[in-house]
């Protein structure tokens, strides 16, 4: 196999596998709060304790996947346009 050739079907099987990713699984976790759903903080006496929530998932610990989002965009995109 040519090196372009086995670079084109590298780059078809991870995007292959990162569809099937988002179809089996379409949320993940924060990477903000690494699913906690809020941020750990230290009071003057150095105990830990509970944080705010996380604003980027609002306090659930998930995020939907880019691919996903791009996916439920495309639908309704097409939905739109069919009706």
């Amino acid at each position: 196999m040519t090196p372009a050739l086995l670079a084109i079907a590298a780059l078809l099987a991870i995007t292959l596998g990162y569809v099937a990713t988002c179809a089996a699984s379409p949320f993940g976790t924060c990477r903000t709060c690494r699913g906690m759903g809020h941020q750990i903080k230290q009071d003057r006496k150095g105990h830990l304790k509970r944080g705010k929530d996380c604003r980027r998932c609002k306090g659930h610990g998930k995020r939907i996947r880019i691919g996903r989002r791009l996916y439920n965009r495309a639908t309704a995109v097409h939905r739109a346009g069919t009706r």
